[in-house]
């Protein structure tokens, strides 16, 4: 099984490493580059209105394209799962792992994203901002879906190939999702949904959402789960499966309430 998440816009290049971390390079380094070199060409104001940015953001990301290289040191990048600190990231609490959990989630867990095709956790990342629904033009096209084309799916194939029984577990926003092509991915893909109690109904709530889904990566990992079924256990911050609103295909966990501190 393969879980896949979507990137965070934050990002956290301060807070000190574990001594002895260990790392691995990014698969999409050629294609990474290429994207770069389209991005240099970007003037601030240029960058500022095709990603919505301020006009501060916009120079930051400017100097981030300047800075960026295809070799990745100590220096320039650090693991992918501890440089991300979005609302995922916080419910995923990466830091907490122990090595044995990291080295798991090394095999077993997949990030979208729009300049790196995929990361695995512990790939080094140089920091960027470029979401994968940027209209970035390239010469594969007019957007960043066209650019990658079927290139991630077969890498998902490629490292699910050992599998009797391929399963992706989408844990991603529909934006990153659709980088992956469907109609090329060998695999049954299983959505989870969680939903919390508001106004009378469950609904699905951005933010305590994006915190469960880092919150059902850390459960698999730690679990190590390794079948749909065993999804099911998933119990962390309230949640709880619900079966008669599910289906195989998509599977529901919800909170009557949030967690006290």
């Amino acid at each position: 099984m393969l879980f896949l998440l979507s990137p965070a816009k934050s990002l956290d290049y301060d807070t000190p490493l574990p001594e002895g971390l260990p790392h691995t390079t990014p698969q999409f380094v050629a294609q990474s580059t290429a994207l770069i070199e389209v991005l240099r060409e970007q003037s601030p104001q240029q960058i500022a209105s095709l990603m919505d940015l301020s006009d501060k953001l916009a120079a930051l990301n400017v100097a981030r394209y300047q800075a960026w290289r295809p070799r990745f040191t100590a220096a320039n990048s650090r693991q992918a799962l501890l440089a991300f600190n979005g609302d995922v990231y916080e419910g995923l609490d990466a830091r907490t792992l122990a090595p044995q959990d990291l080295d798991w989630a090394q095999s077993h867990v997949a990030i979208l994203s729009g300049l790196y095709g995929v990361l695995r956790p512990l790939d080094r990342m140089q920091p960027y901002r470029l979401e994968m629904g940027t209209r970035l033009a390239t010469s594969a096209g007019s957007n960043l879906y066209q650019f990658w084309g079927n290139q991630i799916a077969e890498h998902l194939n490629t490292r699910l190939r050992a599998d009797t029984t391929p399963v992706v577990v989408n844990l991603a926003s529909q934006e990153y999702f659709k980088s992956v092509d469907r109609k090329a991915l060998k695999a049954r893909v299983i959505e989870c949904v969680f939903e919390d109690w508001k106004g009378g109904a469950y609904k699905i709530i951005s933010f305590h959402a994006k915190r469960a889904r880092g919150l059902m990566a850390r459960y698999a990992i730690t679990h190590r789960v390794a079948t749909p079924h065993k999804l099911e256990g998933f119990d962390l911050d309230g949640y709880a499966f619900a079966p008669a609103s599910s289906e195989p295909e998509r599977l529901v966990f919800r909170r009557k309430a949030l967690p006290t501190a």
